[in-house]
């Protein structure tokens, strides 16, 4: 478990650095990492993962946004061969926006209202 935490710290640091050349850097490398040899969704994969990346964003060194933690723990799923899907979202009233994490529709690392009560802007 240790090693995913490490791993998801890396992650987020790699992700900051990026960003820093703009949103549209970190965007595009989202939806340039494609799943490694896809295999079914393991939910001990998916649990193991998404409790790292929520470790990791505790010790990391500024506030992580559910816009980085959701395109890490994207990342970390996909090369695990998870087919997880980058969701941004949008609420028009009030104005508001969030980011999350679903596998086979099912919201992974976050609350599962906020398919009911976000649109959906873009999935990666």
């Amino acid at each position: 478990m240790t090693r995913l935490v490490c791993s998801a710290l890396w992650r987020l640091l790699f992700y900051d650095a990026l960003s820093v050349m703009g949103f549209a850097k970190a965007y595009q490398f989202v939806r340039r990492c494609k799943p490694s040899r896809v295999r079914s969704s393991n939910t001990d994969i998916i649990e193991r993962i998404v409790w790292a990346v929520e470790e990791a964003c505790i010790w990391y060194v500024k506030r992580v946004h559910c816009l980085q933690r959701s395109a890490i723990c994207t990342w970390m799923l996909r090369r695990q061969g998870v087919a997880a899907e980058f969701v941004i979202g949008y609420r028009p009233v009030p104005v508001d926006s969030h980011a999350w994490v679903e596998v086979d529709g099912k919201v992974v690392n976050d609350r599962p209202q906020y398919q009911k009560f976000f649109k959906v802007l873009d999935r990666l």
